[in-house]
């Protein structure tokens, strides 16, 4: 056991299991810097000549002085100007908000203001006047086997060693493990995801065993699924080998030493996106003392900006050790067969959608769509039940007109239908839509399917009893969702989140470099949708430049300079992971590759 000592040096670590608790300091974790004293003063200016016999040193202490007579009165003036202007900042601070209010707020229409371009939600009423356009429109259709004409070369690297510590000194120290590591994933499907590969880095790097990570309950999610119901664990502790350790459980040596409560384990509390530098300068030590270390919770505690070494880690992680559960990944492959084989017109290509317009997501976003009064109502009733007063504080100004300039708000299915038809996919086109429960699905589907009427769900492709097990476990139904989507030939994403931000990455690891991803620009959408004179060729041509514009960025590879990643690795895996892609082509390879 250790002692106290250690644990007053260590501000994030905490040993519930002692009687005596650790004081932190400031700074996360940091020693702040000591300012070295004169040495940043300003050069004395040269004295008159008739002053020559006074000495160097008399000079130099006068000047000293009066320069920093001079800073002070500077100091003063600024501080007096500041408090004298302030009560002004803060009245033209609440003018520009008021204006706001007043120009993209639900007041706009009050006071006889026209709502600033693309405010308003309108795109019912734009459907509704361009829709014999659309039906008439005898234009070509696109051909899905064509969409994506930007190709990428690709150039196959061998990878790199798989032994990490080496690279710093932490074998030479010691040949055998450190310890165990701990690190419990909350969030869902995808935040749990990104969470384990992460501890898999991190254990590479403090040289560390890896208990297979825990996963938390989480009140939104209420998923009560542990690692195994999701992922193949021996196909994770297969895979890794050679790399890190992976074990399902402490030793029980270990257990009884913390009388077999996880919580008396050594608990660290790691600020978010921590260097590499933190855990080898505060978590390695303890680790070494201690032999085992738990670190809660564990989203986004690793920093995208590491050593490559990390990083293939992560890609081995995320691209070759976590597979689906035998019971997800055999369902998943015959809803991707399914989908194929219902996709026979355009050779078995499909398109996948992830629709974000759940209740719940549109009550967040509190963007006003065409509800009126009672979707307002009920919106505001959602938030309290579930957020509580956290959107009736004084300090959170909501405006819904703004947050749709800027792009903030779930595209409906209409504006989805809309954009797709524009885009050159025609009424025979194929699409699965990847969401939860529609928020008013029957009145707001009806349109979408006008425009696409061979629509499929998980629930429409599987029987009632495939889907069973599954029912009430929102991650495994997420897994599925991922899987049909990873495989479709366009996938279209609405309103970010972790879901879109792993496939994308996914399907660049997959389509060798590209994304084959529409990530539409909804700024430009929502201007477009409030404009009852466009037109539907004016529409389409827009739309076709987006298409295009998603094409070119789809094979984008960001800028990588030794260890300055400032994008995350999951979305733009490439060009740390390169070296695990293989030829193949997009069957289901990746769901159930060969043991």
């Amino acid at each position: 056991m250790a002692t106290n000592k250690n644990m007053k040096a260590k501000p994030y670590y905490h040993q519930q299991n002692t009687n005596a608790a650790a004081s932190g300091g400031g700074g996360g974790g940091y020693s702040s810097e000591s300012s070295n004293g004169g040495s940043n003063s300003p050069s004395p200016p040269p004295s008159p000549r008739r002053h020559a016999s006074i000495s160097h040193s008399r000079r130099r202490l006068r000047t000293k002085s009066f320069s920093f007579f001079r800073r002070d009165s500077f100091a003063l003036t600024v501080s007096f100007i500041f408090r004298r202007n302030l009560r002004y900042l803060v009245l033209l601070c609440l003018l520009y908000v008021s204006g706001l209010i007043m120009c993209v707020g639900p007041f706009a229409g009050l006071v006889g203001h026209t709502p600033v371009l693309g405010s308003v939600y309108r795109s019912h009423e734009i459907f509704g006047k361009l829709w014999d356009q659309i039906q008439s429109d005898n234009s070509s259709a696109i051909d899905l086997s064509s969409v994506w004409k930007y190709k990428r070369l690709k150039v196959q690297k061998p990878c790199l060693n798989s032994t990490v510590g080496r690279y710093f000194g932490i074998e030479k120290e010691s040949p055998g493990p450190s310890g165990f590591l701990i690190v419990e994933a909350n969030g869902g499907l995808n935040q749990q995801r990104s969470a384990i590969c992460n501890a898999v880095a991190v254990a590479g790097l403090l040289n560390a065993i890896l208990v297979i990570p825990r996963f938390e309950f989480n009140s939104v999610w209420k998923d009560p699924s542990e690692f195994g119901d999701i992922y193949d664990e021996d196909h994770f502790v297969a895979t890794l080998d050679g790399y890190i350790k992976v074990v399902r459980e402490l030793p029980d040596l270990l257990m009884e030493r913390y009388d077999y409560n996880m919580t008396n384990i050594p608990t660290f509390r790691v600020h978010a996106w921590a260097p590499a530098s933190y855990y080898m300068g505060e978590v390695y030590p303890v680790l070494r003392e201690q032999g085992v270390i738990r670190i809660a919770p564990f989203a986004n505690r690793l920093a995208m900006n590491v050593p490559p070494h990390i990083q293939l880690l992560r890609c081995m992680a995320n691209y070759k050790a976590l597979r689906f559960s035998d019971p997800i990944s055999t369902l998943a492959e015959k809803l991707v067969k399914r989908m194929i084989e219902k996709s026979s017109g355009a050779g078995g290509k499909y398109v996948s959608i992830h629709l974000r317009f759940e209740e719940d997501m549109v009550a967040f976003s509190c963007c006003l769509y065409d509800g009126g009064k009672a979707e307002k109502l009920e919106m505001d009733m959602f938030r309290e039940k579930w957020w509580k007063g956290k959107f009736k504080r004084k300090d959170r100004v909501i405006l819904p007109g703004l947050n749709r300039i800027n792009g903030k708000c779930p595209l409906t299915p209409v504006e989805v239908g809309m954009m797709l038809r524009g885009m050159g996919f025609d009424n025979n086109t194929s699409i699965y839509l990847a969401s939860g429960k529609i928020y008013q699905a029957e009145r707001h589907l009806a349109s979408l399917l006008k425009m696409f009427p061979l629509v499929y769900t998980k629930e429409s492709l599987a029987t009632p009893d495939e889907l069973a097990p599954f029912e009430g476990y929102s991650s495994r139904l997420a897994a599925l969702d991922y899987t049909v989507c990873l495989f479709s030939e366009v996938f279209v994403t609405t309103h970010g989140g972790n879901f879109p931000h792993f496939l994308m990455g996914h399907r660049r690891f997959l389509f060798d470099g590209h994304s084959k991803t529409i990530n539409p620009d909804k700024r430009k959408l929502v201007l477009l949708f409030q404009d009852m004179n466009i037109s539907w060729v004016t529409f389409k041509d827009q739309m076709e430049i987006m298409l295009s514009e998603n094409d070119r960025k789809g094979i984008m590879v960001p800028r990588v300079r030794k260890i300055n990643r400032k994008t995350s690795i999951y979305t733009y895996p490439l060009p740390e992971c390169r070296c695990l892609q293989q030829s193949h082509n997009t069957t289901l390879q990746l769901t159930q590759p060969a043991r």
